[in-house]
């Protein structure tokens, strides 16, 4: 299993869409929700992923292509 840390930002368009609950569903990626702040026009998340390898790299590709921006994080810190 693979695990990887990340903070999702969503734009207003996406914040209603069901984005980690598909991320299970169709990746079998397991979430853990460390912080989040979702309002009606926009939202972040601070996540840490676990699956196996092949399963979280489509799974972040496919967030990518919904038009979320990952950012992944090391002990809290945004990479660039």
């Amino acid at each position: 299993m693979a695990r990887m840390r990340v903070r999702l930002t969503f734009p207003s368009e996406l914040v209603q869409q069901p984005i980690i609950y598909r991320l299970v569903k169709d990746f079998d990626i397991v979430p853990n929700i460390r912080r989040a702040d979702v309002r009606a026009d926009h939202g972040w998340m601070v996540l840490e992923l676990e699956a196996a390898e092949d399963g979280l790299e489509r799974g972040v590709a496919w967030l990518k292509t919904q038009g979320v921006t990952v950012d992944p994080i090391e002990r809290d810190v945004v990479l660039p």
